[in-house]
C-alpha cells in the first residue's frame, strides 16, 4: 500500500489521475484473484483493459450487500493461511457479513484511522481515550487502536458505556481526544453534573463521533450536536463516517464542513436507483471502489448509504471530494402519507423535546399495502399535551405525524440494546418486503 498523505492537497485533476492508475492495478488483482469478480467479468464479457478511467466504471455492474451476503467466500482473494483477524458487519440491514482481513490490510487500516486523527487534528501528542468497544468482532475499535498506534499517540481503551470509569479514567491519565458515539457524550455530562466533575475544564477537549450524525446537510449542527456543545463548549466535535466494508473514512476537518475522501484508499460514485450516476447537487447512494485491500477487495460498491457531496476546496487546503452527513440508509426509505423520510429525520424531532428520554421508531406495512410509522416513547410524562406537542413538532419539521405510544423507559433503552447488537437500535422495519 503507498502512503501519501499530500494526495489530499493535490489539484482535481491530478488526485483523478492517481486514482486511475490505481483502478487499473486493482482490476488486474480482482481479475487474478477474486472468484467472484473473475467470474462477473467473464459472465459479462468485460475486457478491463478498457476501464482506464473512472467514468469507464460505469459499465461494470455494482456489487451488493445481497451478492456478499450470497458469495460471501468467493470474495476471500487470499489463502487461509493469510488471514489475520475476522471481522463482521453490523448487519443494519440483513444478516451480517464475515470480513477477512491480511497482515497488509491492517496495516492499510491503521493508515486510514491515522488519516482520520491528523484529519481531526490530532497529532502524537494527543492521548486518545476509546469508548467503543474493540470487540465482539467489531472492526472500528480495533481501527482505532490501530491508527493512534500509527499516529504515534497515546490511546486509552475504556470500551464503551460506564461513565463512572469513563471519568475516572480522564482524571487519571489526561487524555486531550475521545472516540465516541456523541448520545454518549450526553450520558458523560449528566454523570459530572450529578457529581460534582467539572467536565467543562476537563483536559477531554475534542471528540471524534462515529455512529450518529452531528450536523444538518447544510454543516450546521443538528438537534444532537446542539445539546452537546451547548453543554460542552470546551469540547471540539468532529464527525466521521466509515463502514466495514470500505475499510475507510470520511473524517471533518477543523473547518466543520463535510467528511473527507482519503483517494488513495477508496474511489467513490454516487448513484441512483438505476446505477447512473447522480447529477451534482443531488443526493445519491455511497458506492465504492476499494484500493489496496488484499483480502477482500470490493469493485462498485453500493454501501446503501444516501449523502450529498461536494468537489469544492475545504478552508483546510484539502482539494478533496467532502461528503456530507447520511441522509439515510436507502433500505430504510419510507414513504408515508405522500412525503418520503428518512429516519433520521424523525430522530431529529424527538432529540428536540426534552419530555421524550428515550424511543424506538417502527414502521409497517397497514392494511392499505402501504407504509405506516408508531413510534414508541419512554417519558415520565403520559400526558395527552406531550403526545400533541410530539405530533405537532414532527408536523412543524416534516409536515406529517405518526402515531405515538408510552412505554416504560427501561423497557425501551433494553430493546435499544439487545444482547448482539453492537450499536443502538432506534429504528425497527416491520414491512412486508414481497410487496415493495
Amino acid at each position: 500500500m503507498r502512503k501519501d498523505q499530500n494526495i489530499q492537497f493535490l489539484s482535481p485533476a491530478e488526485i483523478k489521475a492517481y486514482q486511475e492508475a490505481r483502478l487499473k492495478e486493482e482490476l488486474v488483482y480482482l481479475q487474478s484473484k477474486s472468484k467472484f469478480y473473475s467470474h462477473m467479468f467473464s459472465e459479462y464479457k468485460i475486457d478491463i483493459s478498457k476501464i482506464e478511467h473512472i467514468e469507464d466504471l460505469a459499465h461494470l455492474p455494482v456489487t451488493t450487500k445481497r451478492d456478499l451476503q450470497l458469495h460471501n467466500e468467493d470474495f476471500i482473494c487470499v489463502d487461509r493461511s493469510e488471514i489475520i483477524d475476522y471481522v463482521t458487519t453490523s448487519g443494519t440491514l440483513g444478516d451480517p457479513v464475515t470480513f477477512a482481513l491480511t497482515d497488509a490490510d491492517l496495516d492499510r487500516l491503521a493508515y486510514n484511522e491515522a488519516l482520520s486523527f491528523t484529519t481531526a487534528g490530532c497529532s502524537k501528542q494527543d492521548i486518545i481515550q476509546l469508548m467503543t468497544t474493540i470487540d465482539r468482532r467489531f472492526m472500528a475499535g480495533l481501527a482505532y487502536f490501530l491508527g493512534a498506534r500509527e499516529l504515534g499517540c497515546g490511546v486509552i481503551r475504556v470500551g464503551n458505556g460506564i461513565p463512572e470509569l469513563q471519568w475516572d479514567t480522564i482524571r487519571r491519565n489526561h487524555p486531550s481526544s475521545c472516540m465516541v458515539v456523541p448520545s454518549f457524550l450526553l450520558k458523560l455530562i449528566d454523570f459530572a453534573e450529578a457529581n460534582g466533575i467539572d467536565y467543562l475544564n476537563s483536559p477531554l477537549k475534542k471528540a471524534i463521533c462515529i455512529g450518529e450524525s452531528l450536523r444538518n446537510n447544510d454543516f450546521s449542527l443538528n438537534t444532537l450536536g446542539k445539546k452537546i456543545s451547548e453543554r460542552w463548549p470546551t469540547l471540539a466535535l468532529h464527525s466521521t463516517y466509515a463502514s466495514t466494508e470500505m475499510q475507510s473514512s470520511f473524517t471533518e476537518c477543523e473547518c466543520h464542513n463535510g467528511g473527507h475522501h482519503q483517494p488513495e484508499l477508496i474511489i467513490v460514485e454516487f448513484l441512483d436507483d438505476n446505477n447512473r450516476p447522480v447529477k451534482d447537487g443531488d443526493a445519491g447512494e455511497v458506492t465504492i471502489t476499494t484500493l489496496g485491500v488484499k483480502g477482500m477487495p470490493l469493485l462498485r460498491f453500493k454501501t446503501g448509504d444516501i449523502c450529498y457531496h461536494t468537489m469544492e476546496k475545504c478552508g483546510c487546503g484539502r482539494q478533496t471530494m467532502r461528503l456530507s452527513p447520511v441522509l439515510g440508509r436507502k433500505g430504510q426509505m419510507i414513504k408515508y402519507k405522500g412525503t418520503t423520510l428518512y429516519p433520521t429525520a424523525l430522530y431529529d424531532v424527538l432529540d428536540n423535546i426534552p419530555d421524550v428520554k428515550n424511543y424506538i421508531v417502527e414502521v409497517y406495512t397497514n392494511t392499505l399495502g402501504t407504509d405506516a410509522i408508531l413510534v414508541k416513547v419512554g417519558s415520565e410524562n403520559h400526558t395527552e399535551e406531550l403526545v400533541k406537542h410530539i405530533k405537532d413538532s414532527f408536523r412543524s419539521k416534516v409536515r406529517v405525524a405518526p402515531d405515538i405510544v408510552f412505554e416504560p423507559i427501561e423497557t425501551i433503552a433494553k430493546k435499544q440494546l439487545p444482547k448482539m447488537s453492537r450499536k443502538a437500535i432506534k429504528f425497527v422495519d416491520f414491512r412486508d418486503k414481497t410487496k415493495c
